[in-house]
């Protein structure tokens, strides 16, 4: 997984080197809590900290954004001729 997106009042952040099933177990273990704070990335590039307050009501989605498929691997040992 490249990253998980989060959409958060309106606005995008980000969480890297985590799984969509342990982000959903936090947020739901937030919400049963009455509330918590999730950490993610404000913004592209520069990375920024920003805590975002989960709990009952809050609307959140997040948005898991696959690794770019993989291009197979040339085999090395086909030569291409000319015309």
């Amino acid at each position: 997984m490249k990253r998980i997106d989060i959409i958060y009042g309106g606005q995008l952040f980000s969480v890297g080197g985590r799984t969509v099933e342990g982000l959903t177990r936090e947020i739901t273990q937030a919400v049963a809590d009455n509330g918590g704070w999730l950490t993610a990335n404000d913004g592209e590039g520069e990375r920024r900290e920003a805590l975002l307050f989960i709990g009952p009501g809050v609307p959140i989605a997040i948005v898991p954004i696959p690794d770019p498929p993989q291009e197979p691997e040339a085999d090395a040992s086909v030569t291409s001729l000319g015309p």
